[in-house]
């Protein structure tokens, strides 16, 4: 079992994902005429403008803080270092060029999850890409595999690998036992995810800007106090992309290793393409209402994920010192040898809990895309999400105490098949998604808020749910 579950992972993100998630965001950044690029203030006009959602949905705002939680992970602070560590600096280069095209695969599938929502059994949105593959391309039997993928690998085991995150990080900052961690982390879970998936959205609302405003003032502060030294580091960046700097020469497989492992750090960091982010996409409320505008919401959240709270670690890092070519320093403890060097030992403290805060944020953040395909089986009644919880629950004090490796790697396949599964869909799709933003863009241009009617679009009403988009 484990050999089958390796080489299905070495298809999958080796072949399949490295190339397929990069090639369908250029894919869409093109067809759709460099959209994240030439409207980009309309990503921010999206989330600010946002007015009170309806009783069956959650605000714009709510649903981009809930993607950021489950974006903005443990990676942010480790897989980071590690990428500087076996690519160099230029890594993470190629993490802001995935990042850049990522943002349009992003609009689409969240586009598209507005569009094709419904109203579930307590009347809540539901959405997501099981739903518009089978209500957008007619194969309900695929969106019922993508949803098994989603709740297996997001729903379980990627929250048992978050809390392992936490107590390993408490454990080592603070001396606590991993199983009182557990308990600990299990408890404040259950309070919060029992309360479905607003509950997630309102604290997901004030959690994340701090835990991410936090974090990026500590890169502000460091930046300021060494700013003679940013040049350089913004030299090590770019030149090392394109091997032109002493460092990018002391990596094995110099400007190869950069592009692929900033291109791998950036892909599974931002999720963009992954299926994951449109499942709470759809729950929101759009304003304006129109299934583009939380397509611009979580284009947004790619480029604050990568853009700006990776490169806040990055910048830490490499404005420390305390990286060097193959000194063995990597992952946490290089971002932790980083913090220290500019805090003191408070920075080894300031990591802890921003693991803490990071990790605990995608385990509630991952629950609610779950929730959402749950829902798709026909299992979103009482009783089906009191299993769900109860389950994500238990993962998370196992993961506080046991090695998670080999499951790990099972939530990994998991993860590269609904994420195969989601391009091929959204790729079918893509005339649906550049129809919904000329009509947009077209609404903009000519100085009206955009509203999405259906009766104007006959050709692309199959599937949609016709109370929702009078």
């Amino acid at each position: 079992m484990t050999a089958v579950i390796d080489f299905l992972n070495l298809i999958f993100w080796n072949y399949i994902l490295i190339y397929g998630l990069l090639g369908v965001g250029l894919f869409f950044t093109f067809r759709l005429g460099l959209l994240q690029f030439r409207h980009f203030l309309e990503m921010f006009r999206c989330v600010l403008g946002s007015g009170p959602a309806d009783r069956n949905g959650i605000t714009p705002l709510q649903a981009l803080t809930v993607s950021l939680a489950s974006r903005v992970g443990t990676g942010n602070i480790a897989g980071v270092a590690v990428a500087i560590y076996l690519g160099g600096p230029g890594a993470v280069f190629w993490m802001w060029m995935v990042a850049l095209v990522g943002m349009a695969t992003a609009y689409s599938e969240s586009a598209l999850a507005q569009l094709y929502k419904v109203r579930g059994e307590t009347g809540l949105y539901r959405g997501g890409p099981a739903y518009y593959i089978a209500r957008g391309l007619g194969l309900p039997w695929l969106g019922a595999v993508f949803a098994v993928c989603l709740i297996l690998a997001f729903g379980l085991v990627f929250n048992s690998v978050q809390a392992n995150s936490i107590a390993e990080a408490m454990n080592g900052a603070f001396g606590v036992p991993k199983w009182i961690v557990g308990l600990a982390v299990a408890a404040l879970t259950a309070a919060i995810i029992f309360g479905g998936i607003p509950q997630v959205a309102r604290v997901a609302s004030i959690v994340v800007p701090f835990m991410a405003g936090l974090y990026l003032l500590a890169a502000i502060i460091v930046i300021v106090l060494n700013l003679t030294e940013v040049p350089g580091a913004l030299w090590q960046i770019v030149g090392g992309a394109f091997g032109l700097t002493e460092a990018a020469g002391g990596v094995a497989g110099g400007v190869v290793a950069a592009a692929m492992n900033g291109i791998k750090r950036g892909l599974f960091s931002n999720e963009a393409g992954m299926g994951s982010a449109p499942n709470i996409a759809a729950v929101a409320t759009p304003d304006p209402h129109h299934p583009s505008s939380q397509g611009f919401v979580q284009a947004l959240g790619v480029f604050i994920d990568t853009l700006l709270v990776c490169t806040a670690t990055a910048v830490m890092i490499l404005l420390s010192g305390a990286y060097e070519p193959g000194n063995g320093l990597t992952g946490t403890v290089l971002t932790q040898g980083a913090l220290v060097e500019h805090f003191g030992p408070l920075g080894g403290v300031f990591i802890a809990v921003a693991i803490f805060f990071f990790a605990f944020t995608s385990i509630i953040g991952n629950y609610a895309y779950a929730e959402n395909a749950v829902s798709y089986l026909g299992l979103g009644g009482r009783t089906g999400l009191t299993v769900l919880r109860v389950a994500a629950i238990g993962m998370v004090v196992w993961g506080a105490i046991q090695s998670v490796a080999t499951v790990f790697n099972l939530a990994d396949a998991s993860m590269g098949l609904m994420a195969t599964i989601n391009l091929v869909a959204i790729v079918a799709l893509s005339g649906t998604v550049v129809k919904l933003t000329r009509d947009y863009l077209a609404q903009r241009k000519a100085g009206r808020l955009p509203t999405f009617r259906l009766s104007d679009h006959p050709d692309i009403g199959k599937g949609v749910d016709r109370d929702i988009w009078r």
